[in-house]
């Protein structure tokens, strides 16, 4: 019979690998936030950094504060949808075990 701890230290290893692999395709993941039917978009990586800002031509004409305003709800956007992967990728890497609350993965 094998060792138990050294099983569990295996298995610890192995989750730890699993967990930085993925950190690193987060981190690659590119995220389309939009609002405003889709007239303002903001690219963001897993890294919560954007990446590209895209707005739609008859929106530089109107007025400012909604632009603005569209601009802050196509980021929240898009860290929303990164953080529901995230929370996704985590479920799958625990099975499903329920970790302490405010427990944070390094990602």
């Amino acid at each position: 019979m094998k060792n138990p701890l050294a099983h569990l230290m295996q298995q610890a290893q192995q989750m730890q690998e699993n967990v930085k692999k993925a950190q690193e395709e987060l981190a690659a993941t590119e995220i389309t936030g939009e609002s405003g039917g889709g007239l303002v978009k903001i690219v963001m990586n897993g890294k919560r950094q954007a990446l590209r800002v895209s707005i739609d031509d008859s929106l530089v004409k109107d007025d400012r504060d909604m632009l603005e305003d569209l601009i802050a709800a196509a980021i929240n956007d898009a860290v929303n949808k990164i953080g529901k992967i995230k929370q996704e990728k985590m479920s799958a890497l625990t099975g499903g075990i329920q970790m302490p609350p405010g427990f944070q993965m390094p990602f």
